[in-house]
């Protein structure tokens, strides 16, 4: 039995260690609203999703034991995470004035976007990236 792909969704789980600070995080600097969290008997948040426009990004705690490593354990993250938005220079100074860390500047690319890249403070990498044709003008 074959399955229809409008049917199929991936959500990224992202292990990081304070997942209450990232949520607070990407509240203020991507507008994110908390739509689920769970912890478990000692506190640890085992699940918690933000919604970011419409898209959906899941957490979990760091929890070495259950081998659920964040970056920062991890030497980095080998995932970008690539965040379209109407206005990638207002959202990138957000970020930055939040904690995060400007890793690529945002400028604008030979191939039609403008965007950067950021590492915020929990060690996630994010492309934050406007089309040159709906990129405000100064």
């Amino acid at each position: 039995m074959t399955q229809s792909v409008d049917s199929v969704r991936v959500t990224p789980r992202l292990v990081i260690e304070g997942v209450d600070a990232a949520i607070d995080y990407y509240s203020k600097t991507l507008g994110a609203i908390q739509i689920e969290r769970y912890a478990d008997d000692e506190e640890r948040v085992v699940h918690a999703a933000i919604r970011i426009g419409d898209f959906i990004v899941s957490f979990a705690e760091q929890i070495e034991d259950w081998g659920l490593l964040g970056p920062g354990r991890l030497g980095g993250s080998p995932i970008l995470l690539h965040l379209s938005v109407p206005d990638c220079d207002a959202v990138g100074a957000r970020m930055v004035e939040h904690g995060a860390e400007v890793l690529i500047p945002i400028e604008d690319r030979f191939y039609g976007k403008r965007e950067g890249r950021l590492r915020d403070p929990f060690g996630h990498l994010w492309i934050v990236s406007t089309p040159l044709d709906a990129a405000p003008t100064s």
